[in-house]
């Protein structure tokens, strides 16, 4: 076991540093500079990785497998998010009635169950969801379109569900 002993005066002189060396990159966000570009989708980003994940979308690649079940993931987060559902850990939970989520995004999106926050509303008709995907199946409905069929009889709904 190593120990590592910081002086105050050291522990400043790396914080200064870091912050120096890190805080142009971060200054990149506010000034929305996007340097790195698809050349297929024409989409921007500021790091980098971030396009070279995106990349990974064009090229099918998906380096990291998963030593359980052996599925492939273009990215690794997406694959920590798989190991998961294997160890069944939630390491996010609800405090307001304790329910349990594997991604804090997930859990973001439950609070709205006990804040009743309906952020994304129709600009035709002001019939406000919860989440995005909701308000643009309700968009169908005032397109009258019907995409999804029934393989049975035939008969056409707004969304893949009620088939």
């Amino acid at each position: 076991m190593f120990i590592i002993v910081v002086t105050r005066k050291k522990w400043l002189i790396h914080v200064k540093y870091v912050v120096k060396r890190l805080l142009p990159r971060h200054e990149k966000i506010h000034r929305n500079e996007r340097n790195y570009v698809c050349e297929i989708y024409k989409k921007a980003f500021i790091r980098k990785h971030h396009l070279y994940a995106h990349h990974l979308i064009h090229t099918q690649e998906k380096p990291h497998i998963c030593d359980i079940c052996n599925k492939a993931f273009s990215q690794k987060i997406t694959l920590t998010y798989h190991y998961r559902v294997h160890t069944k850990e939630r390491p996010y939970s609800c405090d307001v009635c304790g329910k349990a989520f594997s991604r804090n995004s997930n859990l973001t999106v439950y609070y709205r169950v006990h804040t009743k926050e309906r952020p994304h509303s129709c600009k035709v008709c002001g019939k406000e969801f919860s989440l995005k995907r909701y308000l643009n199946l309700h968009y169908l409905m005032h397109k009258k379109e019907k995409p999804h069929s029934c393989e049975v009889c035939g008969k056409a709904h707004t969304h893949e569900r009620a088939t």
